[in-house]
């Protein structure tokens, strides 16, 4: 697929978000409070000329140094600013002009909106499958966001690969996007509205686990899933049989992390502190952290959260010192696997173990 095409679907062809034919960039549940105060300062035509619903919103930003790859209108940016406040920075990289347009428009506006001296934020005009080709520092990047654009690109390995060498040691991505259940068909990843739509470019899950890992991520995380509806029947018929999802990843950029979950009986106990979740912290759809409970973790959670801006809200018990074998129960999860909810470490579906890896 030319990605002149998607240029010109985003550019040209969609004016708003109702244009969608489908809700495959969309997320039908309700936003939480906070989420909807964060786009209650957010300038509407940059609402309106944004191409999808749902936010990505990872925890602990406070003067970060954001990257958000596909980021059109803007209105991720915007928001994400208020929540690394004056001292942090994000950074939006789009392909569409009228786009990038959009978003540069309305810089002066947040800036005042949020009391900042000096905005904090930055549009560049580029690919994201090219990113060394931007003036961006290598390891500069606390965390690099994206919202259903990957699916997009014709070069995902190329995608990762340059994020990986953007991060910070301790960095991760975190970002949603579409997944298949399936390899798809030709004529379906060709159909340029498919593709538009986000589901003709969508990767098959363990093709983007393994495209994840060459790229340098060793343990990609799902964080959250759900199934999507194709409310076109038209599309619906092209689509045939294949199952989509809309799925929400962490990958990690950290030393030491193992290809599978290894046992060295450590485990961590959960302090509080960070906003929106107080009592409960979901690193990922695995490990729900309750709030002063002992958690047994595999190494790799251990690093996941010891080694990243999470440190300083957990305590830590243990080492590497012994090994005890692989982390009891564990497996590989596919999005919206019957799991879903459970408060295990592992990825098989029980929901007897008290801790544990995805």
């Amino acid at each position: 697929m030319s990605i002149d095409i998607v240029k010109d679907y985003y550019g040209k062809v969609l004016k708003t978000s109702a244009d969608l034919k489908t809700e495959a960039c969309c997320t039908p549940d309700g936003m939480p409070g906070f989420v909807k105060r964060l786009l209650s300062n957010v300038h509407d035509e940059v609402l309106a000329k944004y191409y999808g619903c749902g936010l990505v919103t990872p925890s602990v930003l406070k003067g970060a140094r954001i990257l958000d790859l596909g980021s059109g209108s803007g209105r991720d940016v915007y928001a994400l600013a208020q929540l690394v406040g004056e001292g942090g920075e994000v950074v939006g990289v789009d392909m569409t002009p009228e786009q990038i347009a959009v978003a540069r428009t309305h810089m002066d506006w947040h800036r005042d909106k949020f009391g900042f001296a000096k905005s904090n934020v930055r549009f560049l005009d580029g690919y994201i499958e090219r990113l060394d080709e931007l003036d961006l520092e290598p390891g500069s990047f606390d965390i690099i966001i994206s919202n259903c654009v990957i699916n997009l690109s014709p070069d995902k390995p190329a995608v990762l690969k340059g994020v990986y060498d953007l991060l910070k040691t301790g960095g991760e991505m975190y970002f949603s996007d579409v997944y298949a259940d399936r390899r798809l068909a030709d004529d379906v990843r060709a159909d340029p509205v498919l593709y538009g739509e986000c589901l003709g470019g969508a990767l098959y899950w363990n093709d983007f686990n393994n495209i994840a890992i060459a790229a340098g991520f060793k343990d990609p995380r799902l964080v959250e899933d759900r199934p999507l509806g194709v409310t076109d029947e038209k599309l619906a018929a092209k689509l045939g049989a294949a199952k989509f999802f809309s799925a929400t990843y962490r990958l990690w950029k950290l030393d030491g992390l193992e290809p599978a979950c290894e046992d060295y009986g450590q485990a961590v106990i959960y302090k509080g502190g960070i906003e929106q979740a107080e009592d409960v912290f979901e690193l990922d759809k695995h490990h729900a952290l309750e709030r002063g409970k002992v958690f047994p973790v595999c190494g790799n959670t251990w690093r996941m959260l010891k080694d990243t801006r999470f440190a300083k809200h957990f305590d830590f018990i243990g080492d590497f010192n012994t090994h005890y074998g692989i982390f009891a129960d564990c497996g590989t999860s596919i999005p919206y696997a019957s799991n879903a909810g459970t408060n295990s470490d592992s990825n098989s579906g029980s929901s007897e173990s008290s801790g544990g890896c995805c």
